[in-house]
């Protein structure tokens, strides 16, 4: 199966599509795509890995679901394009940012830059259907991306993983924390981010490791 992903990525996953589950995922998602509105536009399926080679990721920031509503998902965890208005997590990560590091709110929510920066905004499952969250959850993504965080971790050493919330935290289990940095904490929501997001000083921290380890801060 060709899957269209960034070639370093292609060549550590080939094994994947070679898979019965990912041919059975592949099928849903040309199906639902064909039938309803599913988020993000295809060509936007593997953007994260696209803006973010193998060998660049010095951070990992773990999603869950792509955004729901129309406009908003575009292939990254928790970004939105130029122009969107920020999602309720996403206004709680540039809090978060701006009293940890005392940068400003940025004026668009597209964290490209980031992604450009070494950081892998991964959500677990890569596609949704439209107004309906977690409507594209066990149908092989998490395995898939379950596959791209068992590659960083056997070949990749001081990587610095952001786990927001008990799902990410579930997920992030097979990472070796004596060769990386594995940050924990609530997730950015509304009904989360009060009980342990706010004031955890994850992305001064991240810098701070990536410094120490000889890599280039982020510019949040």
């Amino acid at each position: 199966m060709d899957v269209k992903i960034e070639t370093s990525w292609k060549e550590r996953l080939a094994g994947e599509f070679k898979k019965t589950y990912f041919s059975q995922l592949t099928d849903f998602v040309r199906e639902e795509y064909g039938k309803t509105t599913v988020y993000p536009r295809g060509t936007q399926i593997f953007n994260a890995f696209e803006h973010c080679p193998f060998d660049k990721a010095k951070v990992v920031l773990l999603g869950q679901d792509p955004y729901h509503e129309p406009g908003q998902a575009h292939g990254l965890c928790f970004s939105v394009p130029d122009g969107v208005p920020f999602p309720p997590s996403l206004i709680n990560i540039f809090q978060e940012i701006k009293s940890d590091l005392g940068n400003p709110i940025p004026r668009s929510g597209n964290l490209t830059r980031w992604a450009e920066q070494g950081v892998l905004l991964l959500n677990a499952t890569l596609t949704v259907r439209a107004h309906a969250a977690g409507s594209h959850q066990n149908k092989g993504w998490e395995t898939f991306t379950d596959a791209v965080i068992d590659r960083l971790n056997s070949e990749r050493n001081h990587i610095v993983y952001l786990l927001c919330g008990s799902y990410a935290q579930r997920k992030g289990s097979i990472i070796n924390d004596s060769r990386n940095l594995v940050l924990k904490s609530a997730h950015p929501s509304p009904l989360s981010a009060y009980r342990g997001f706010f004031g955890n000083k994850h992305f001064s921290q991240t810098n701070d490791y990536l410094i120490v380890s000889g890599q280039t801060p982020i510019e949040w």
